[in-house]
């Protein structure tokens, strides 16, 4: 299926007109803008906007909406490349529309920056592809050892959805982190983006008697896996995949999101100055806090921005200056990529408390 989708992405670049030229070099985005993961692409666009805003910068900013779509991305992916002649992309939101179309970006050597992309595999799609997104690789195991250490969990429950790349590859890191870790795995429970109704599962997982859950879906399948488990009377620790660290999570869960636990590299909690200057302006402009989404395609942008300035418009040259980039100090941490255009840099574990993600003491 993936081969199908990448040859479908050359029959359209090789069909499609010549690419525009009006002096200004594109910076692409690719984004979930609309459909059940919106939010995420939304948080991201607004954070691209505001960086873009700040810097002076010849760049013109050129969206695409994927919808979550594999085919829509390959898609978005091929026609930012071949109409719109694309420096960069940045994008697309979810990790199997990167699997599916940074195939695309890579092989045309243009290079295309994942933002929120978490999942095992992604850098290994080709040398132009970058992402400053935390791999679960490292979130998941950093949240779990954390809940280990503050409540002695012995017995864990696993959830995820099964037809999300995103989501089965952060199961199985937390199922690997919790084999390691010595723990008990009571319950194996799935189900599918879009599903509505988890109440097999979670009596399956109660009747277990786990002392904690971990659960691995985007945000509104897994808020309502979670209010499922509260509502049906299970109290203990609730551990979650990167797919929680969004406000939506809040409002779908409500009470019910009260002390689950995530990893991830951003808190506008944060007492550093540059993570509060950079609160405070979104703040203005958008009438809201940020979120993760929004941080890591913020940095990215700035980033992007900055080895523009230094490579000119070339791609070539502007993938070998983002490979070289050494502790950027971002709102979302000091960065570096390691040899695989992995982010290197610093994980804060939350537990949700009223409404807010804040420091796990």
């Amino acid at each position: 299926m993936r081969l199908l989708f990448i040859l479908l992405a050359f029959i359209f670049i090789s069909c499609s007109p010549s690419a525009k030229k009006d002096g200004s070099p594109v910076l692409g985005f690719v984004g979930f803008l609309t459909g059940s993961g919106a939010a995420y692409g939304t948080a991201q666009r607004k954070g691209i906007e505001l960086a873009m805003q700040e810097s002076k910068t010849n760049l013109r900013l050129v969206v695409e909406d994927s919808q979550g779509k594999k085919e829509s991305a390959i898609h978005a992916v091929s026609r930012l490349i071949n109409e719109e002649n694309a420096l960069i992309i940045i994008g697309p939101t979810l990790s199997g529309e990167m699997f599916a179309a940074g195939p695309v970006a890579n092989d045309a050597e243009t290079p295309i920056f994942g933002t929120s992309n978490t999942a095992e595999g992604i850098n290994d799609i080709g040398s132009y592809v970058f992402r400053n997104s935390l791999p679960e690789s490292r979130a998941i195991p950093f949240a779990l050892d954390a809940a280990v250490a503050k409540y002695s969990l012995k017995k864990i429950a696993l959830m995820h959805s099964r037809n999300n790349d995103f989501a089965v590859s952060g199961y199985r890191i937390m199922k690997d982190s919790a084999i390691k870790k010595g723990l008990t795995i009571t319950a194996d429970e799935s189900f599918s983006d879009g599903d509505v109704d988890y109440a097999s599962q979670v009596t399956r997982i109660i009747a277990s008697s786990p002392d904690a859950v971990l659960i691995s879906a985007l945000y509104k399948e897994g808020s309502l896996a979670l209010k499922k488990l509260r509502e049906m009377g299970y109290r203990g620790v609730v551990v979650g995949g990167n797919g929680f660290n969004h406000p939506k999570f809040f409002e779908i869960a409500q009470s019910a999101s009260e002390g689950l636990i995530v990893a991830t590299p951003f808190s506008p909690e944060s007492k550093n100055e540059k993570v509060q200057a950079f609160v405070k302006k979104f703040k203005e402009k958008y009438g809201h806090d940020p979120d993760q989404f929004a941080a890591q395609a913020y940095d990215a942008t700035h980033i992007i921005m900055e080895a523009v300035n230094k490579s000119g418009n070339n791609r070539k040259a502007l993938r070998d200056e983002l490979a070289s980039l050494k502790n950027y100090e971002g709102v979302s941490g000091k960065l570096s990529f390691d040899e695989k255009r992995n982010p290197v840099g610093e994980v804060v574990v939350v537990e949700a408390h009223n409404g807010k993600f804040i420091p796990l003491k």
